[in-house]
């Protein structure tokens, strides 16, 4: 050939949210579970779902940072819209506590290593009713609420009467 096709990465946006979400960029197919691109975008959207189911928040985005050669995240932040009963400085510290986000962690708790990614290669990998993928379930909701409350927060009711 005379040039590079580029077809690795090509549906990245439609693979997840459709413009909805922010995404970081990495491509899910033709990678591991070991690669965060995939495990930890599958994982940022578990705890999202855990985090909306809790009550914790409305609408929840999970950003994960990792570096080269540390297993645990560098940073987790959380991004509730404005909808969240707690800070999202709160809420990342409820998930921090309940979720293990160290890659190995990831892929064992979600099962990661099995061959389920080929249902995925068609109408995205993110709230597919139709699949049963590990990262849809909501599982953690309850751990949630209690390590939000250990924690001594008090969960805040938004004032819509503005």
């Amino acid at each position: 050939p005379k040039g590079d096709a580029g077809l690795t990465g090509r549906k990245i946006i439609a693979d997840t949210y459709g413009g909805m979400a922010r995404h970081g960029g990495g491509a899910f197919s033709g990678k591991d579970p070991t690669k965060v691109d995939r495990s930890a975008a599958y994982a940022a959207r578990w705890v999202a779902k855990n985090v909306v189911a809790a009550g914790l928040a409305d609408r929840c985005e999970v950003q994960v940072a990792y570096a080269i050669g540390v297993a645990h995240p560098v940073n987790v932040s959380v991004e509730t819209f404005g909808t969240g009963r707690l800070s999202d400085e709160q809420i990342a510290a409820a998930v921090t506590e309940v979720f293990d986000l160290r890659p190995a962690a990831i892929i064992h708790h979600l099962r990661l290593r099995r061959p389920i990614y080929r249902q995925t290669a068609a109408y995205g990998h993110f709230g597919r009713p139709d699949l049963d993928l590990p990262w849809e379930k909501i599982d953690r909701m309850e751990a949630l609420r209690i390590a939000s409350a250990r924690n001594g927060e008090q969960l805040r009711v938004p004032n819509f009467a503005k």
